[in-house]
């Protein structure tokens, strides 16, 4: 059974790299974490192996509602895709380290590329309710870092990662071939999993912020530390806090994502699609 206690976060990653490719039978090049309201996007592609994050060494379930708990393994054209159909949140409480623990193995187990999904709320009223963006940069709110401790071990980078690029022009780029109509923004990551209040979404606004939400930055550090490219979308769901006059609700955010669902799977699928055409004529 997997299990998140252990000392060392790297050794613990490889373990269940290692189980990964020997469940699947093969290394893999790209991994792909939905977030809340992309999970329709697990069954437009072809699945050709599941597994159970249960089963893998330092995986937990998710406890969010609309988080699924299972790792597949998926054919994009000759790219090999891991698709993890939930993420750990800060807020649920089992550390840093779980919440990165995904995107680390599977730089471990071969993936180049990881794409970050997420549902948002949405500080721009032009955008409005539903509006897919991708994130261009980010505001690191959550008070933590995944390098935060001993130094990682060789061959890795030490722990003063430089975020310039976070988010890769390239990926953007090739996102908006799928899709010209795709807003761009920073996202603010808050710790959770309270709602923020409409002082903090003021300052947000004032920093420059353009989506907020509870996930995907600690996610981002860790990629970037493992030298992966990393592309991030978002799913506005909500308008924030204090610019409505309406109460916010978790039962919003999943009915908005519900409904969704269809178009932001397929544009998901698409974009992936996307990214194997580009490898396979390089």
């Amino acid at each position: 059974m997997g299990s998140a206690i252990n000392n060392d976060p790297y050794e613990l990653a490889q373990r269940a790299a290692e189980h990964i490719v020997s469940a699947f039978g093969e290394s893999h090049d790209l991994l792909a974490i939905l977030g809340s309201g992309w999970a329709h996007a697990a069954s437009v592609l072809e699945t050709t192996k599941e597994i159970h994050v249960t089963d893998i060494p330092g995986f937990t379930k998710p406890s969010a509602i609309g988080h699924g708990g299972s790792l597949k393994s998926v054919a994009v054209g000759k790219t090999r895709v891991l698709l993890l159909t939930g993420r750990t949140h800060l807020y649920e409480g089992h550390g840093v380290n779980s919440v990165v623990h995904g995107v680390r193995s599977a730089a471990f187990a071969g993936c180049k590329t990881v794409v970050l999904t997420n549902a948002a709320g949405c500080l721009r009223t032009d955008w409005g309710v539903g509006a897919t963006a991708l994130i261009s940069d980010h505001i690191n709110l959550t008070g933590h870092s995944p390098l935060t401790g001993a130094n990682p071990p060789s061959p890795l980078h030490g722990r003063f990662v430089d975020l310039t690029d976070a988010y890769s022009l390239r990926l953007r780029a090739l996102a908006k071939r799928v899709d010209p109509s795709l807003n761009e923004g920073v996202y603010m990551g808050f710790h959770g999993p309270h709602f923020e209040t409409p002082a903090e979404i003021r300052a947000a606004r004032s920093w420059g912020a353009d989506l907020v939400g509870m996930s995907t930055v600690l996610e981002t550090i860790a990629a970037r530390h493992m030298g992966m490219e990393v592309l991030g979308l978002s799913l506005a769901t909500n308008l924030a806090a204090g610019m409505t006059g309406e109460k916010l609700s978790g039962d919003e955010v999943l009915a908005i994502g519900q409904a969704a669902a269809t178009r932001v799977g397929g544009l998901l699928a698409s974009i992936l699609k996307q990214i194997d055409l580009e490898r396979e004529t390089k």
